[in-house]
């Protein structure tokens, strides 16, 4: 099993998850030429993807699913709340809920349902059968059920959002400050360092930081919080950006 990304943050998200001929698209927040033009970068085209997940109607993870899907017939997976939040329907082939676990091609996939300001947001964990991947981001807090269901991984990928004290000094009006820290927000460094520390990260291969907040986050602040929190090297630890996102990533 391998994985990539398109780009994390708040102007567009997308993560690839593969497993020998199988590719499934996790949320699709570029336009469709911008979307084939970063799949191209990872040698993939649209035509090779099996599955479009969705976690959440938030523009930045689906203003390109609609169009995607439709023109070359990829099929779409969501929660019934994020098909109804959304403002240009897609054509859904299942809906998804906690718990479900969904089988596509040689990818097994695990429904968690998040924390986020959201009608019904979900995050997914991946596996071949021997090794698992978890994506997690765009939640403000969590719960016992998503420890239960992140533990034991190979690899994750987890937002990493803003620096409390760069959104706290920030230009950010009073209401968004509060909505982005808060319960049904994002995650700031501290928290994810902790949740991983909880999760526990000696297991994992490969340790992403995501959805990093142009604005009231930098990478190096990101980074140091895990290195003080985990104790880990600095160079194990790695970032997926808005505009390169990630390279394959191997999960042995």
């Amino acid at each position: 099993m391998r994985f990539a990304n398109l780009g994390s943050g708040s102007q567009g998200n997308g993560t690839l998850i593969a497993s020998n001929d199988t590719y499934v698209l996790l949320d699709c927040g570029f336009s469709l030429r911008e979307t084939e033009r970063r799949l191209a970068r990872l040698g993939v085209t649209v035509g090779q993807l099996s599955a479009i997940l969705v976690t959440h109607e938030h523009a930045d993870h689906v203003h390109g699913v609609e169009l995607l899907s439709r023109k070359h017939g990829v099929p779409v997976y969501l929660s019934q709340g994020t098909f109804r939040g959304l403002r240009k329907p897609v054509t859904v082939s299942a809906y998804v809920a906690c718990g479900d676990t969904l089988e596509i091609g040689d990818l097994s996939v695990g429904v968690v349902k998040v924390a986020h300001d959201a009608h019904e947001p979900t995050q997914y964990v991946f596996s071949d059968g021997k090794r698992r991947f978890g994506v997690l981001t765009d939640l403000g807090s969590w719960c016992n059920k998503v420890i239960d269901r992140y533990q034991g991984l190979d690899a994750l990928m987890i937002e990493s959002n803003h620096c409390r004290d760069m959104l706290a000094r920030g230009h950010y009006p009073y209401f968004l400050k509060q909505r982005v820290g808060g319960d049904h927000g994002h995650l700031n460094n501290h928290q994810a360092a902790s949740l991983v520390a909880e999760l526990g990260w000696q297991g994992l291969q490969h340790l992403v930081l995501a959805h990093l907040s142009r604005k009231n986050n930098l990478p190096q602040l990101a980074r140091q919080c895990f290195v003080d929190t985990l104790g880990c090297d600095p160079d194990w630890l790695q970032v997926a950006d808005q505009d390169s996102g990630l390279d394959w990533r191997h999960i042995a």
